[in-house]
């Protein structure tokens, strides 16, 4: 795991009725207040170690994903920041020659004046501390950044995975919809030796075997491209496992869309703003302190060869007007960390969209999922039968059996298709709002939305 955010996973384990699993965050560094995205109630099964688990993705991915790294460099370089922030003035050290090397009486050096001082500058209004809170500000927006990068990963990790989980139900129906191709054919063939269709027939369900079988190909490619995909995300090349866990027709429980909205609010990519607030409030206090001049010294001893004396000499500078001459800065940190405000309004604005589009979209596609399974599918299943029937009766022509096998096929794939994106759906809200959907409703017991078997 990566340090600099501190994350802990805690698993625990409760026994009951079915075995589930909660994930819980202990995040140090600020509040990343978001959970593990997706899947509540997660059934925990017998799996072997070809099986991917969400959550072993997830953790594989905040591990050792690239894109995090990068924050342990930036954080090396506020480090270094700081160090040179809290750098006092440098003294200096200052040697001067004077009448030395002329003409006549100054040919050589027996006029000169050799000078030895140390130098430096006094800084006013305790410039010092203010750069040290730049850096402390640029901190917290580092740790924001972070955050909003991590909770976009997990996002990432859950999308994959369904797609992953997706893919293996489209390959369990063309499997099937290969199967019940060749079992068309053997019933086709037996009508035509009994001389009761015609051999163009025949090849017709010769030809939709076939590409039965190209179409299960192509969907074990895909697949086997997603599974790479996924497994690129905590930096591996080739997958080391075969399939992953999941029950894809399970939606986790809903909630209103005024409940999410006001999760969103306190979503990490929101909250960067106040980080951004405070630095650019830095910045400004850096700009009006800036205005305070600063003062240079200098002290040290001259010394006479004509006269063989020795005497001190001290002296100071400042510059006159600087307040005058530094309000051009000052405008611009106050126009800038005015500028923060309205990009999070724009923000704000943008995520309510986003957010109110996933939340409908999600509604739609269960209300679809759901009519397909328990009225449409179900219908479409006892017409084939029916249908098959009739066929070998003669009642009924290949095309009336072909339509009606092709009609619960493509309902079928409908339905993996609105299953896949109500999750789709329900990780982007959960994205947006920083925690699973059924945080509500499960209380501090936080378990996540869908389950997998």
């Amino acid at each position: 795991m990566n340090h600099f955010m501190k994350i802990i996973f805690r698993l625990e384990i409760e026994v009951g009725p079915i075995h589930s699993i909660r994930f819980i965050h202990r995040v140090g560094h600020g509040l990343l207040g978001f959970f593990m995205l997706f899947f509540s109630n997660v059934i925990i099964a017998n799996t072997n170690e070809s099986t991917l688990s969400l959550s072993a993705a997830i953790h594989h991915s905040l591990a050792k994903n690239p894109s995090l790294k990068v924050y342990d460099f930036r954080n090396s370089a506020l480090i270094g920041q700081l160090e040179s922030a809290n750098l006092k003035p440098a003294y200096e050290l200052g040697v001067d020659a004077e009448n030395f090397s002329g003409s006549d009486e100054l040919s050589g050096f027996d006029g000169a004046e050799l000078t030895v001082s140390l130098s430096s500058v006094l800084e006013m209004g305790d410039k010092r501390a203010a750069r040290r809170g730049i850096v402390s500000n640029s901190r917290s927006v580092l740790d924001a950044q972070r955050q909003v990068e991590s909770l976009e990963l997990l996002g990432e990790v859950t999308r994959r995975y369904v797609d992953v989980l997706t893919a293996q139900e489209q390959l369990s129906l063309a499997e099937e919809a290969n199967e019940l191709a060749d079992e068309t054919l053997n019933i086709v063939r037996k009508r035509a030796k009994a001389g009761a269709t015609p051999d163009a027939e025949v090849k017709r369900a010769q030809a939709a075997a076939s590409q039965a079988k190209l179409t299960l190909l192509s969907i074990q490619q895909q697949l086997d491209y997603l599974k790479v995909s996924l497994a690129a995300l905590w930096g591996e090349a080739s997958p080391n496992f075969s399939n992953v866990e999941g029950d894809l027709y399970d939606f986790g429980t809903d909630i209103d869309f005024k409940t999410l909205f006001a999760k969103m609010e306190k979503n990490p990519a929101i909250q960067i703003f106040a980080a951004k607030e405070r630095l650019r409030d830095a910045e400004v206090r850096v700009a009006k302190i800036q205005s305070k001049a600063d003062i240079s010294w200098s002290v040290g001893v001259r010394r006479f060869q004509e006269t063989d004396d020795s005497a001190l000499v001290a002296g100071f500078s400042m510059p006159l007007f600087s307040s005058r001459r530094n309000s051009g800065a000052v405008s611009t940190a106050l126009a800038q960390r005015n500028e923060i405000y309205v990009q999070k309004e724009v923000a704000l604005l943008n995520m309510h969209t986003q957010l109110f589009r996933a939340f409908h979209n999600r509604r739609q596609a269960i209300l679809a999922a759901k009519e397909l399974q328990s009225t449409i599918i179900p219908a479409l299943s006892d017409a084939l039968k029916e249908t098959q029937t009739a066929y070998q009766r003669g009642r009924y022509g290949y095309l009336e059996y072909v339509s009606a096998r092709h009609e619960l096929l493509n309902a079928r794939r409908t339905l993996i298709e609105s299953a896949s994106s109500a999750h789709t759906y329900g990780a982007e809200i959960e994205q947006l709002t920083a925690e699973p959907l059924s945080a509500t409703q499960y209380g501090k017991s936080i378990k996540f939305s869908g389950s997998v078997r």
